[in-house]
């Protein structure tokens, strides 16, 4: 059971295929088979179940992945180690981030590290807060940044940086030559809101009852799922909406968009640092970290 054969089993589940894993992996595809069908022989257990074009793990196969992914981690992060040990830095780095910071704080970040060690690799995955929680706490992911402050024990929880969530509205919007409004203002404007369950609509939601207004019973014009939707029909001028000052500030910065304040109304939310308790951090991992922290503050 040697490390390569458990990477392409790994690549396999991933991407549902062996035609894909072998292309993925350079590798032909009755190699890819050859492999799968030698680990089988060793665990003694079908890993591997075809339906029609994809292919699942089985109940055996998802227990090795699970491990096989540790092995592989291990083998990365002894790498990584010896590489810095010698004055260089490289491997994989797994990152999760909600979709805020995913899209507008990260990426910036992940350039200016990888112009700098050409041979780090970044693995960024966007989800919902819970998702990447999780994962940092299964060990999938190094690091995670999140919108909601988590209290499980096996993760350390480090506040970041405060964002605020601003009301945005097109150039020829009445409110466009005002930096504030107050909540009577709002009262006859068509909105446009993210989905239900995103942070950004939470925290405005909440912080608007807060202050005695609902935007439930506002005129919802549309409900969009990303904030590069409602961005792009708040300048189409179907209405109005809320969106994070991360992501609209090249827009605000340019003139295409117009932000606002809402008056007695805290709109801020901080973003959350998260890591696995007790995990040694890869060097990778901390000099990324420590980047973040400086960009921050």
């Amino acid at each position: 059971m040697d490390l390569k054969r458990l990477e392409v089993f790994c690549r396999t589940i991933e991407l549902k295929s062996f035609t894909k894993a072998a292309k993925h992996l350079n590798l032909s595809q009755p190699t890819v088979s050859e492999h799968i069908r030698h680990l089988e022989q060793v665990v003694g257990e079908k890993l591997l179940d075809r339906f029609g074009r994809e292919v699942v793990a089985t109940p055996a196969g998802r227990i090795l992945y699970e491990y096989a992914l540790k092995m592989l981690r291990l083998k990365s992060d002894a790498l990584a180690e010896i590489e810095a040990f010698g004055g260089r830095l490289s491997g994989t780095l797994g990152l999760g981030a909600s979709s805020i910071p995913g899209a507008y704080l990260l990426p910036r970040r992940i350039a200016a590290l990888k112009k700098a060690h050409p041979g780090i690799h970044f693995n960024l995955r966007i989800s919902g807060t819970n998702r990447i929680a999780q994962e940092v706490i299964a060990g999938d992911l190094e690091i995670g940044i999140v919108g909601s402050e988590q209290r499980d024990g096996r993760l350390t929880d480090e506040p970041l940086f405060t964002d605020e969530i601003l009301l945005v509205v097109a150039p020829d919007h009445p409110f466009a030559h005002r930096t504030r409004v107050t909540l009577e203002d709002l009262a006859n404007q068509d909105f446009i809101l993210r989905e239900a369950d995103s942070g950004t609509r939470t925290v405005t939601m909440e912080g608007l009852r807060a202050r005695g207004f609902d935007l439930e019973q506002a005129r919802i014009v549309a409900e969009l799922g990303s904030c590069e939707a409602v961005r792009e029909s708040i300048k189409a001028g179907i209405g109005c909406g809320f969106i994070s000052a991360l992501a609209v500030a090249e827009d605000a910065k340019r003139g295409t968009l117009k932000t606002l304040r809402v008056e007695e109304v805290d709109l801020r939310r901080r973003f959350h640092l998260l890591t696995r308790r007790g995990r040694r951090l890869s060097p990778v991992a901390e000099l990324f970290i420590g980047q973040l922290r400086a960009q921050v503050a």
